[in-house]
């Protein structure tokens, strides 16, 4: 799979990043609000989680993009 390395390295910083602000950042806090109470111990690492599935795949994609465009100009 191409560019898993950035996947991972963004996903990883996305992740960390959300479990480190204690403020809460979409669309994370936004999924466990909609999910309920039954999981209200995690809900912040599953929100973080879902911020780093959500924001390292929206730039993993930009990355992918911008290369096939850059192997298309040679």
């Amino acid at each position: 799979m191409k560019g898993l390395p950035i996947l991972v390295a963004f996903f990883s910083l996305f992740t960390a990043a959300s479990l480190l602000i204690p403020y809460p950042m979409f669309p994370g806090d936004f999924f466990c609000a909609h999910i309920g109470e039954a999981i209200e111990g995690y809900t912040h690492y599953l929100g973080s989680i879902f911020n780093g599935v959500f924001y390292g795949g929206i730039l993993w994609l930009i990355f992918i993009g911008i290369s096939r465009k850059l192997e298309e100009e040679k």
